[in-house]
């Protein structure tokens, strides 16, 4: 088996379906499909059950633990050779996976594997940026992932796809963190490969704007990247990505009047890091970030669209 692709689930009736669809509509057939239920409360498991095909494998937790756990059982029970990230509510185009292969061929030595993907929300559909520079104008490419993902993250949990031994040589997702457990593994992964990367979005990633305001509200929850201080020295490009991290944070302890939690990021972000509006933002208070926020536009001019910072 050449692709496990491994998805967690909880509460995803009306997405998945579609999801896993597109798994099966992929031009390379060469992989089974992991399917991992946080003991979801809806129609969920009705929907994947009622796609036929041998190669769906449908676990169930016993009880809810959480997308960091979660997504660790389904690496647990994965056979194949390379994993495919994929989440509940996102799609594959169709050349998902011939793309990753093509990119496995190129690069024999790399073993983190992504392509660029498209941005779907209620204005409809657009591409992501990134902040790498493609002076060849060649589609497959070698990229330091921080340096790469000042604008938007260059791995994502639906376009990302990694050799099975890197996780032993990293470790699984941190379970410990409620809220941005894929956020961390970027990082562990950023320090040890350099990604192979298609320009080609091969992937639709639903993209909720003002997810801010939803789902767990305490940067408490969040990665703090104590334990990545250490490499920021002799990786300015890790300092960056951390700062901009860290400024995404603050805003949303501010929001969230998390006050002392907000000046913990602050003290440690270098503002060389962030652009001008960054730094005006980061003066304003809780009350009248709230107020600003209340529109897409404003938040995503500021920089607080990151899927990796969200």
């Amino acid at each position: 088996m050449k692709f496990s692709v491994i998805i967690s689930v909880f509460n995803k009736e009306g997405f998945i379906g579609n999801t896993i669809q597109s798994v099966l509509n992929q031009s390379l057939q060469d992989f089974e499909i992991i399917v991992v239920d946080d003991c979801s409360t809806d129609q969920s498991q009705r929907e994947i059950l009622s796609l036929e095909d041998d190669r769906i494998k449908y676990y169930r937790n016993s009880q809810n633990q959480g997308a960091g756990a979660t997504r660790n059982r389904a690496l647990s029970l994965a056979t194949g050779t390379y994993i495919a990230l994929l989440d509940g509510d996102d799609l594959w185009y169709p050349h998902y996976l011939s793309e990753i292969e093509r990119l496995i061929y190129k690069f024999p030595s790399h073993k983190v594997f992504a392509t660029a993907i498209d941005i779907e929300d209620h204005d409809g559909v657009r591409s992501s940026s990134y902040s790498f520079q493609n002076q060849t104008g060649d589609r497959h490419l070698s990229l330091d992932y921080f340096t790469s993902s000042f604008k938007n993250t260059l791995l994502t949990s639906s376009s990302t796809v990694i050799e099975r031994s890197v996780f032993d040589e990293i470790g699984n997702y941190d379970a410990s963190i409620k809220s941005g457990q894929d956020t961390d593994l970027w990082i562990r992964l950023g320090l040890a490969h350099k990604i192979a990367f298609s320009t080609l979005a091969c992937a639709k990633y639903l993209h909720a704007p003002l997810s801010l305001y939803k789902g767990i509200k305490s940067v408490k929850d969040r990665p703090t990247f104590q334990k990545y201080i250490p490499y920021e020295k002799e990786n300015p490009g890790l300092k960056k990505f951390l700062d901009l991290n860290r400024f995404s944070l603050a805003v949303r302890a501010k929001i969230w009047n998390e006050n002392d939690e907000a000046q913990k990021f602050i003290d440690q972000i270098d503002l060389e890091n962030l652009n001008t509006k960054q730094r005006k933002i980061l003066r304003r208070s809780g009350s009248q970030l709230k107020v600003l926020f209340k529109t897409k536009k404003i938040l995503e001019k500021i920089g607080l669209r990151l899927s990796a910072f969200s």
